[in-house]
C-alpha cells in the first residue's frame, strides 16, 4: 500500500467517525467450493438493506461443506470506516465484503488490496452488467475488483394519504404528472403542500441534495478526478434551490437513518422521500419500526425531479488476506448471478444491475404489496433508462457525509441560512479534503 493510499484511508476513517450523516458464475449445486470434501467458513461483510439472508441458507445447503458467517453493519457511512480500518491495519476484512458506490473511488486507491476478479473467471460475464456498472469496478490497471450487485435508479415516494389530506392527487399517475419536471417542479409543488398543511415536504436536506448532485454530469469531482466544488456554479444553483425551500419550512429537519425511531414515516411529518430502489427496503423498515404497515399509505410514483439518476449501487470484491480466495469468489459470483438479482429484489427492494434480471422485474412488474401494489419492478426498470453513474473521487462520501451533511443539518434546524450553510461546507471542505 503506498503512503499516499493509507494516508486517504486513515484521514477517511477518522473523517467518517465524527459523521453526523452516516450514508445502500456456478449455480448452486455446481458442485463443492474450493477445498472438495472440506468444510470451510466464509465471512461476508454487507450493510444496509442487501436482502441476502435466504440466499446465503440456499448456498449453503447447495454446498454442504461450506458455513456462510455474515455480518450486517447499518449503513455505508460505517461500513467505510469499518473497510478502511481493517484495510489500514492490514487485517480484519472478510472473505467477501461489500463496497458502496460512494466510496468505491478511495478504494481504487487501495485496489491491490483486493484479489483480480478475471483471475476467478469474471470476464466471461462482462456482457451480464450493463457496461457502466461493469467499468466502474475496473482499476487503472485493468484489473476488476468487484462482482456488481444493484444500482440505484431513483423514483419518489409519497405518502398517499398526506397527498389526499393537502388536496393533492394521490394516485401513482397523477402524482408522476404533478411531480414531473425539475426541481423547481418539485419544491414548488412543496411550497404548495407546506402552505396548505403546516407539514415538511420531505424528510431531511442531506438526502435531497445527495440526489441532486448525483444528477449532475460531475458533482463533486470533474470526470478527471479534480475537485469541483467551491467554483462550481451548477452545483452552488442548486444548493440555493435547495436551501430556498428549506428555510421556507419544507424541511422536516429529520436525522438520517433514523426518523424518529421510524414514527415520522408514521405520523404524516413529511410526505415525500427521494428513493432509489435499495431505498424502498429501508422505508418499510422504517414504516415498520415505527408502527406501520401498507396501510400507513406509501406509495412509488415512476417520476424524478430533472430526469434520470443513479443514487448507489454496491460490489462484492474479496480481498487477498482471505484464506479461501477461489470459495470465496464462487460464492460472490453466485449471489450476483441474474437469478440471485431477482430473488435479492424481491427480498430488499433494490433494482439489479444485470441486464436479464432488470428484464424479468420489467415483465414481471413486480407489484409491491406494502407501496399499494405499485410496480416497482416495471418502474425502477422506466427510471433505469438514460442512468450513467457519475464519477466518484476519492473523497466523494466525505464531502457527502462530512462536509454538505452537518451544513445541511444546521441549515434545516435553522441554526444558519443558506449562504451560511454553504460556507460552512466550503469551510468542511478545505478542512478534511483541501
Amino acid at each position: 500500500m503506498n503512503t499516499r493510499a493509507r494516508t486517504r484511508i486513515l484521514t477517511a476513517t477518522a473523517a467518517a467517525s465524527v459523521s453526523v450523516l452516516a450514508l445502500a458464475g456456478c449455480a448452486a449445486g455446481g458442485g463443492d467450493a474450493e477445498g472438495g470434501d472440506d468444510k470451510i467458513t466464509l465471512t461476508v461483510t454487507t450493510f444496509g438493506t442487501f436482502g441476502y439472508e435466504d440466499l446465503y441458507d440456499e448456498y449453503e445447503k447447495a454446498n454442504p461443506n461450506v458455513t456462510i458467517e455474515a455480518t450486517n453493519i447499518d449503513t455505508g457511512g460505517n461500513a467505510r470506516t469499518d473497510a478502511f480500518t481493517k484495510i489500514a491495519a492490514g487485517s480484519g476484512l472478510s472473505d467477501v465484503v461489500a463496497i458502496e458506490e460512494g466510496w468505491l473511488g478511495a478504494i481504487m486507491d487501495v485496489s491491490d488490496t483486493f484479489v483480480d476478479l478475471r483471475d476467478y473467471g469474471i470476464e466471461d460475464r462482462k456482457a451480464d452488467w450493463v457496461d457502466w456498472k461493469y467499468g466502474q469496478a475496473t482499476d487503472a490497471e485493468g484489473r476488476v475488483i468487484g462482482y456488481g450487485t444493484d444500482i440505484g435508479p431513483s423514483g419518489i415516494c409519497y405518502n398517499g394519504a398526506a397527498f389526499e389530506a393537502a388536496g393533492l392527487p394521490s394516485d401513482r399517475e397523477s402524482v408522476a404528472e404533478l411531480l414531473n419536471g425539475d426541481w423547481e417542479n418539485y419544491f414548488a409543488v412543496g411550497a404548495d403542500y407546506t402552505a396548505k398543511t403546516g407539514k415538511a415536504w420531505y424528510d431531511h436536506s442531506g438526502f435531497v441534495w445527495n440526489a441532486m448532485v448525483n444528477q449532475l454530469d460531475e458533482g463533486y469531482y470533474t470526470t478527471d478526478g479534480e475537485l469541483n466544488v467551491e467554483d462550481n456554479a451548477e452545483l452552488k444553483e442548486r444548493f440555493e434551490l435547495l436551501g430556498a425551500a428549506t428555510e421556507g419550512g419544507q424541511s422536516a429537519a429529520q436525522t438520517a437513518w433514523d426518523w424518529n425511531g421510524g414514527k415520522s414515516f408514521v405520523d404524516g411529518t413529511f410526505a415525500t422521500f427521494v428513493c432509489p430502489g435499495w431505498m424502498l427496503g429501508v422505508v418499510q423498515g422504517q414504516v415498520e419500526a415505527g408502527g406501520g404497515d401498507a396501510t400507513t399509505g406509501w406509495d412509488f410514483a415512476d417520476v424524478f425531479p430533472g430526469g434520470a439518476a443513479n443514487w448507489g449501487g454496491a460490489f462484492l470484491s474479496i480481498p487477498e488476506t482471505s484464506q479461501h480466495k477461489e470459495a470465496a469468489a464462487e460464492l460472490a459470483d453466485w449471489l450476483t448471478q441474474p437469478e440471485q438479482q431477482v430473488k435479492q429484489s424481491a427480498a430488499a427492494g433494490n433494482f439489479p444491475s444485470t441486464i436479464s434480471a432488470q428484464e424479468t422485474l420489467a415483465s414481471e412488474a413486480t407489484p409491491n404489496e406494502f407501496f399499494n401494489d405499485a410496480p416497482t419492478g416495471a418502474i425502477l426498470a422506466e427510471r433505469a433508462k438514460g442512468v450513467v453513474a457519475q464519477f466518484k473521487g476519492a473523497d466523494d462520501s466525505v464531502i457527502q457525509e462530512n462536509v454538505f451533511g452537518p451544513a445541511l443539518s444546521g441549515l434545516d434546524r435553522g441554526e444558519t441560512d443558506t449562504q451560511g450553510a454553504w460556507d460552512a461546507a466550503v469551510e468542511l471542505l478545505n478542512e478534511l479534503v483541501g
